[in-house]
């Protein structure tokens, strides 16, 4: 989903970057090999990059989630978020980075059955927080809960919804152009 509006700033290129986000965009370049598009954008708003980079850093260390349900929930988030850029781009780090099965991220961009029950369940229950804004039902609790799943977690999905709100709607005004390292994964609404 891309806004009719598309800002009007060029993407930030790394030479002439201002001083409050240089150094960050160095180094993402850096950690990539490449300077992400997204971050590109996302660098004409110093504090929406920072904000960005911070919360994805801190639910990735700081989480207790497993690198394959990160991926389940970044995956479901921007799926539902109708993000073409973060869905190319967390498919290709499900396939090659965080060890998610092809048949569990295919479900997830398809919107069919996820066959792992408790992924399901994650899966539906980031659903249930997207859309009903963060109120989900005692019983949709419960049923996150007895998949295993606690207390401390329902807060980590709001950590990762947040992060990947800033991230999606970015690439929605934007017009983000899914970088060429992420063209195998490419996906559109």
């Amino acid at each position: 989903m891309k806004s009719e509006y598309k800002l009007t700033q060029l993407p930030v290129e790394l030479a002439s970057a201002p001083e409050t986000v240089k150094s960050i965009l160095q180094e993402q370049k850096n950690n990539f090999g490449f300077l992400p598009n997204m971050y590109t954008h996302m660098a004409n708003a110093p504090a929406l990059l920072k904000m960005y980079l911070n919360g994805y850093r801190l639910f990735r260390e700081e989480g207790t989630f497993s690198p394959v349900e990160q991926e389940v929930i970044f995956l479901t988030i921007s799926r539902e978020n109708g993000c073409d850029y973060c869905v190319g781009a967390h498919s290709m780090i499900a396939d090659k980075m965080s060890g998610v099965p092809s048949h569990v991220t295919a479900a997830i961009r398809n919107e069919t059955i996820i066959d792992d029950p408790k992924l399901q369940v994650l899966h539906d229950f980031v659903v249930t927080m997207l859309n009903k804004r963060g109120a989900p039902s005692r019983e949709e609790v419960k049923y996150f809960l007895s998949a295993g799943y606690s207390e401390q977690q329902i807060l980590e999905v709001i950590v990762a919804i947040a992060v990947k709100t800033l991230s999606n709607y970015n690439n929605h005004v934007a017009h983000t152009e899914l970088d060429e390292v992420f063209a195998d994964y490419r996906w559109a609404e």
